[in-house]
């Protein structure tokens, strides 16, 4: 499952909202459902959006329940639901007769938008409204007039709406497909310059142990933090560092300071301060260009700085990317808890607060 960034914006028509999916969750959706949570004392602003893949028709229930219980985190005052599929209508449905002895068709995956209906009124959350998107146009499961007809719907609206252009500006980058957002930050296979990346991790590897031995952690801690500091500099965003591109050697001293608790410890404060923008730009490209299993630390790290600015599907596929690298690492498990559990970003960012002052 996944969350999406949270752009704060009043909620325009309801074509709107179906075109603007995409940008809400980073990605394209493809047979998936969708809640998006309506906040303000009219339900008229955009809150927490999260995403799950289309179930099986025994799941439906069970999926149900979860989904429910994850957007309400957010306190939402109604519920928008949006099926996004390009399955056919259901024929097996007999509602109304279209013509002698032929029950007219019905949109497909209603008995799923039920159950959320259900599951959503125990807990005393109305469904605003229950949309299905599906080859550029839009029905609505409730309307009872021909243009949300299975044959007909609306098309969707043309051009850049205001809920497309907020989760822009708020640092949303859209991605084709959830692969995609994995992709950016994974090197692709027989990539030419993996070779080189290596060779510079385990070079800076043998020094970053020789250091140790000879200076001391406090020391080492010392110069890894001005090692990140100055890579910082360059990753802040602007004209003058628009070009700029971190040589590998830089990179791997980057990536063997974080293996030091106290620059780890650091480097996870700097999502909180001015220099979160360049901070991220830092761990995606020390996450993409780093080799197992020095891409866990870097990965954990943007995780936290895309939940942060919001973006739940970006801090999903970093986790993932954290775990692989290490599956018993604990800040990245317990990070992929919160996450699951639909933790605000504001909660996040008191939680690292309060952990960096008990650390000192």
């Amino acid at each position: 499952m996944d969350q999406p960034p949270i752009p704060v914006i009043r909620l325009g028509d309801t074509g709107e909202v179906a075109a603007a999916l995409p940008h809400l969750l980073g990605f394209h959706p493809a047979e998936s459902i969708v809640l998006v949570g309506l906040r303000g004392p009219n339900g008229s602003r955009v809150g927490l959006t999260v995403r799950a893949d289309l179930p099986p028709p025994a799941a439906a229930r069970a999926l149900a329940v979860t989904l429910a219980g994850k957007v309400l985190t957010d306190d939402p005052v109604a519920v928008l639901l949006a099926v996004v599929s390009e399955a056919p209508d259901d024929r097996s449905v007999p509602v109304l007769p279209s013509g002698p002895g032929e029950p007219a068709p019905e949109l497909p995956h209603r008995d799923l938008v039920h159950e959320l209906v259900l599951a959503l009124d125990a807990r005393d959350v109305p469904v605003r409204e229950a949309l299905l998107v599906r080859s550029g146009r839009w029905w609505d499961y409730d309307c009872p007039y021909p243009c949300c007809e299975p044959g007909s719907g609306t098309p969707l609206p043309a051009g850049a709406s205001p809920l497309a252009a907020a989760a822009v500006a708020d640092g949303a980058v859209l991605a084709a497909v959830r692969a995609a957002l994995a992709a950016r930050i994974t090197p692709p296979d027989g990539d030419p310059a993996a070779p080189a990346m290596a060779a510079a991790c385990l070079a800076e590897g043998r020094e970053h142990a020789a250091r140790l031995r000879a200076l001391g952690r406090d020391a080492v801690a010392a110069e890894a933090g001005a090692a990140l500091a100055a890579a910082l500099a360059d990753c802040r965003p602007g004209p003058a560092t628009a070009a700029t591109r971190l040589a590998d050697a830089r990179v791997a001293r980057v990536l063997w300071g974080l293996t030091v608790p106290d620059v780890r410890d650091r480097a996870l404060g700097l999502a909180l301060g001015e220099d979160a923008a360049a901070a991220e730009v830092l761990w995606t490209e020390c996450t993409r260009r780093a080799p197992v299993p020095l891409d866990g630390p870097p990965a954990t790290l943007l995780a936290v700085s895309a939940w942060l600015r919001g973006d739940g599907a970006t801090a999903n596929v970093a986790l993932d990317r954290a775990l692989a690298a290490d599956p018993d690492a604990r800040l990245p498990r317990l990070l992929a808890d919160g996450l699951a559990q639909c933790l605000p970003p504001a909660q996040l960012r008191v939680l690292i607060s309060s952990t960096l002052e008990e650390a000192g």
